[in-house]
């Protein structure tokens, strides 16, 4: 078990180790923050977006909850996505999930979960209602769970592409360029599962005309 203590020392170790072998990287970090990627992930301890992607502090604009969910009741996620693509102006959003992700697994039953879990993984249960035929068509439940991670992935691009933040981006912009990713714990290899560009058709029913 961890302490809060060897937290903090272990942070000093690292601030050490930077200076170290670059005396201005701090003093540069403080002043620029210009990342080209926001990353919408799972709280998973397990996936870091910098880590998996070998990218540096500054570079990666990060929201993580439970199951990678873009829900447009989440203020937080708004907030986020808003300042990430009219301020930093961020060329691609990255939704990622991961194959083994509990959040997943535990939509698939029918355990009470209690409240706000529940209405949290709700969200997931309607992604596997639209998919219902295929999912139930796979004997497995791992690979059941696996082929849910992908699809609710692709659903939550799906999600981002219906706020008028990302259409008035595409609009007048003609970014960011939407990317659904699923993440190997056993392997630690991102899989590229879907992408969205600003000429990809949506249903019209959820499209602005006066942005």
């Amino acid at each position: 078990m961890y302490s809060i203590e060897k937290l903090l020392e272990q942070n000093r170790t690292w601030a050490a180790e930077r200076l170290a072998a670059d005396p201005q990287y701090f003093n540069r970090l403080a002043q620029l923050q210009t990342p080209a990627y926001l990353w919408i992930g799972c709280s998973d301890s397990r996936v870091s977006a910098n880590e998996i992607t070998g990218t540096q502090p500054g570079e990666i604009f990060v929201h993580r909850n439970i199951a990678n969910l873009v829900i447009h009741t989440d203020v937080n996620l708004l907030s986020v996505l808003e300042f990430a693509v009219v301020h930093l102006k961020v060329q691609h959003v990255i939704v990622c999930g991961h194959y083994g992700c509990g959040g997943i697994r535990a939509a698939m039953t029918n355990h009470d979960q209690k409240q706000v879990l529940n209405m949290w993984l709700r969200n997931i249960k309607d992604v596997y209602r639209l998919y219902r035929a295929e999912l139930d068509a796979i004997p497995d439940l791992e690979k059941r769970a696996d082929r849910l991670t992908e699809l609710n992935v692709k659903e939550q691009l799906a999600h981002l592409a219906k706020t008028s933040i990302i259409q008035r981006a595409w609009r007048h912009e003609k970014r960011p360029k939407l990317h659904g990713w699923v993440y190997g714990l056993d392997d630690g290899i991102v899989n590229p599962i879907f992408t969205m560009d600003e000429n990809t058709p949506i249903e019209p029913l959820y499209t602005y005309d006066d942005i």
